[in-house]
């Protein structure tokens, strides 16, 4: 996005553009700086749309939903590079299937040539002799050529084997919260519209931590992110075969799971409960115990929403409904 303010407008804006991070208690970054710069300037419709959406149903704006919005609006490049990593994907797969073929393709042609030698007239002596010349010339010169193919397909597997290294990494990047390990939330967005162009049923599941709060005021933002690592650690224990586990707000964590029965989905919430439940901690001052970790699950399945969002935002009211009415989960209907 390319702005042409004067430095008037601009300094201006960035001073709407630092109260709109404040009220929301958002970090300055670049990201969420660019996000409410261009949320101010209203130059990116579908992006004010969703921010004004948020605002109007009282939804969390945080640096999580921020980075949702940048992918979804702000990075053109970001579906081009998805698909551009799939692409590159294909292609090493097929040149390293293709090699292969080559390779025995060469080594079956030098054994034809060799036999050859057997089918050569044995009354011309003379010819036969010197075709039998010609062919070993030629048998040797393609074995060389074999040679350095089979050389040259070893440097092929080999970058191969490092493209698709940097590809996973790419790939982790895109897609994985660094600090839970679990995925972001625009991958989980475009998972849901791969499964709803496939019209499969999809199940969410919301998990809120009720009292992260409590533990970073209390005992420190290293606390905080440890309790935080530690249900995300349960969460894809218990989900990560079954279904995709996300990290969809500062303290939520939202999981997708396709063609199963809110029953099912009820199980798998009990148990993540049940194990975060357990979970202790020992304060290293005073080796005092620490309060337990709270949690709010909600459930609920696809009917009419057409989009992540719209499942997210069900599941996540669920939650609340748990938490307001001193439930540990809710299943909506």
């Amino acid at each position: 996005m390319i702005f042409h303010d004067s430095m008037a407008n601009a300094q201006e804006k960035m001073t709407q553009v630092c109260l709109f991070l404040e009220q929301y208690h958002l970090p300055p970054t670049p990201m969420n700086y660019h996000v409410a710069y261009t949320y101010i300037s209203k130059c990116e419709a579908a992006l004010n749309k969703a921010i004004d959406s948020a605002i109007r149903e009282k939804h969390t704006i945080d640096s999580i939903f921020v980075e949702h919005l940048y992918f979804e609006h702000l990075n053109k490049g970001h579906k081009t590079e998805t698909e551009l990593l799939n692409n590159v994907d294909g292609a090493l797969t097929n040149l390293s299937k293709v090699t292969n073929e080559s390779q025995k393709q060469f080594a079956n042609f030098a054994h034809k040539v060799a036999s050859c030698v057997q089918d050569l007239d044995e009354n011309n002596i003379a010819k036969s002799k010197k075709a039998v010349v010609q062919l070993s010339h030629s048998t040797d010169a393609l074995l060389k050529q074999h040679q350095l193919f089979k050389a040259q397909i070893k440097k092929v597997r080999l970058m191969y084997m490092k493209s698709q290294q940097q590809l996973q990494h790419l790939r982790k990047q895109h897609m994985i919260d660094p600090q839970t390990g679990l995925y972001k939330r625009h991958f989980l967005n475009q998972q849901t519209q791969v499964w709803l162009a496939k019209d499969r049923s999809i199940c969410a599941i919301s998990i809120q931590i009720n009292n992260l709060s409590d533990f970073t005021n209390e005992y420190g933002d290293i606390v905080g992110e440890v309790i935080l690592n530690r249900v995300a650690k349960k969460v894809r224990k218990y989900v990560l075969e079954s279904g995709l586990p996300g990290r969809t707000k500062e303290q939520e964590f939202t999981v997708l799971l396709a063609d199963i029965e809110t029953s099912t989905a009820n199980v798998i919430a009990e148990k993540i409960r049940n194990s975060v439940e357990k979970l202790k901690f020992v304060s290293s001052r005073g080796n005092v115990e620490l309060p337990r970790i709270q949690l709010s699950l909600g459930i609920t399945k696809r009917q009419q929403e057409q989009s992540f969002d719209e499942l997210a935002y069900k599941a996540h009211l669920a939650a609340q409904k748990a938490h307001l009415s001193g439930q540990s989960c809710f299943t909506s209907a």
